[in-house]
């Protein structure tokens, strides 16, 4: 006889806490000699191909606040539009980019930064070339379940327009939600991306 398993629930979601960056950022945290440094740190070494480009932002609540304990991760393909995974069927991604980079916000200002590689296009799944794009996910504490979104970048105009999923997005005045603009500081592209949870700035997140 098949025993009934009504009696298992499913367990309720937890926020990510206040032991997300002891756990995942220990030596932020100020916990030392677990690692050598922080999972996610350095994305790349002075081998890696590309323009060199910083990312930088904040991320803010509903009423406009910048949250100081969020951490923010990015996935991104290297210079020539391949990822360093072992799904990767297209060809070898660049060895000395690592693709995956994680930040705890400032204690003081709530900003991230990542010190990384402008990625090249990387096809949809119909073949189509997407827009150059970093990936991000967010967790802090209140939020249950991470968040996705996309950065894209300022100076790709024309393949921005072009991108397969900028052109799927109904009202079209949130785009801008996703795209970052560029600034230089000394010989570096700067782009900064904010992300606004709720509000009328909200920014795009998709459900993945």
């Amino acid at each position: 006889m098949v025993q009934s398993l009504d009696r298992l629930k499913e367990s309720p979601s937890q926020t990510a806490g206040p032991y997300v960056h002891i756990g995942c950022t220990p030596n932020f945290s100020g916990i030392e000699g677990v690692f050598p440094q922080d999972l996610g740190t350095s994305m790349l070494n002075d081998g890696a191909k590309g323009e060199r480009i910083r990312i930088v932002g904040r991320v803010f609540d509903g009423v406009g606040t910048a949250l100081k304990d969020a951490m923010v991760e990015v996935w991104q393909a290297d210079a020539n539009g391949l990822y360093p995974s072992p799904q990767e069927t297209r060809g070898t991604a660049d060895p000395n980019f690592t693709g995956f980079g994680r930040s705890a916000g400032d204690m003081a200002t709530g900003e991230f930064v990542f010190e990384t590689i402008k990625p090249g296009n990387v096809p949809f799944k119909d073949g189509r070339p997407q827009a150059p794009h970093v990936t991000l996910w967010i967790v802090a504490r209140g939020i249950n379940i991470g968040l996705h979104t996309r950065l894209y970048f300022g100076d790709e105009e024309a393949a921005n327009a072009a991108d397969p999923i900028l052109s799927r997005i109904e009202h079209r005045s949130r785009v801008a939600t996703l795209i970052a603009p560029k600034t230089m500081e000394g010989e570096i592209a700067t782009y900064r991306h904010d992300i606004f949870l709720q509000g009328e700035k909200e920014t795009i997140f998709f459900d993945v």
